[in-house]
């Protein structure tokens, strides 16, 4: 456990700090949830929010928020403009990455031909095949599969049962959880008389570095070109990303989302859950789409874009609907 001084944390972080800068905290925890020692914080709180209510009764050693709540929190305060950014830091500060021990363990199995650094840890069960690179500090999780020719940068993470297809290359600092599959076919298949003919899926996948992928996610390898998913881009769990679809630098994607084949995603969007998007599109940098949008032609411009109808009672939506068929009428 890290035991960390106020003090020490505001400059860190360049924090202003209101209150003692010996006390010290050595994890981090909700509002509500908070009891000494522990580090909360305070986003976008609005004069009626259950968490402003909370405030004045956590039981926090210190709080993170904006100026505009330092006088309503009753304990020592850290203050900075953006406290969700200054959390994040201060929670990575007191709970770091716990790594295993470097080297391979006995029931792994490795192709002569594969060239893993000294530093690099290997899991139980993990098979890596020929001419595999694994660089410095790379954590293999156990049971994973990296097919023939992958390549993967330095201070990678592969959590439990992921699967690299044959030559995907992942940068560095990624962090990939379990169950993500890398590199497996794209849909893709030509229709013959009623039937249906294979396209041979030939290209890759490309990973940039600082991206994290969640659980159970899918990037299919391109047809003839690779999928690229650039540098800092951010997948939630349980995402389809079709053939040969490039994901700009950036991007956030929640979980759910389906993309077919072919897309063009920008720099620093947000897609939230749930979304569907069709093939061969071209989505602008800036965009961001709220959740359960369906896009079926390209975003050629920045902003927010929506097509989902939040629920409401069956009853009106009942209503709603017979509404919608009469429109021709």
């Amino acid at each position: 456990m890290v035991e960390v001084s106020l003090g020490e944390l505001a400059a860190r972080f360049g924090l202003r700090l209101r209150g003692d800068p010996d006390l010290t905290v050595n994890r981090v925890a909700s509002l509500a949830q908070a009891s000494p020692g522990t580090l909360s914080f305070l986003v976008n709180s609005g004069h009626n929010s259950r968490y402003k209510k909370q405030l004045g009764a956590t039981r926090a050693t210190a709080v993170v928020l904006a100026p505009i709540d330092e006088t309503s929190c009753p304990v020592a305060a850290l203050i900075d403009s953006n406290p969700y950014l200054a959390f994040a830091h201060i929670a990575g500060a007191l709970h770091p990455a716990v790594l295993p021990a470097r080297g391979v363990h006995p029931t792994a199995v490795i192709a002569t031909t594969a060239r893993i650094a000294s530093t690099a840890s290997v899991g139980a069960f993990a098979v890596i095949e020929d001419d595999v690179e694994i660089a410095d500090r790379v954590l293999i999780g156990p049971g994973c599969l990296l097919q023939h020719g992958s390549r993967i940068a330095a201070d990678t993470r592969l959590m439990a049962k992921v699967t690299l297809y044959p030559k995907v290359t992942i940068g560095n600092r990624c962090i990939i959880h379990a169950g993500v599959v890398l590199g497996a076919d794209g849909f893709g298949f030509v229709a013959d008389r009623g039937a249906w003919v294979k396209i041979p899926q030939v290209g890759s996948v490309k990973i940039g570095d600082d991206v994290e992928i969640g659980a159970n996610t899918t990037v299919d390898r391109g047809a003839m070109d690779d999928t690229v998913i650039e540098d800092g881009v951010k997948l939630d769990n349980q995402i389809q990303v079709g053939h040969n679809t490039a994901i700009g630098a950036h991007t956030a994607v929640a979980g759910c989302v389906g993309i077919s084949g072919s897309t063009i995603i920008g720099k620093r969007c947000m897609i939230g859950g749930g979304v569907g998007i069709a093939g061969q599109l071209t989505i602008a940098d800036d965009v961001m789409i709220t959740g359960y949008s369906l896009v079926t032609k390209s975003i050629r411009q920045p902003g927010s874009y929506s097509s989902g109808m939040p629920a409401v009672a069956t009853p009106v939506w009942r209503r709603i609907v017979a509404h919608l068929r009469r429109l021709p009428e």
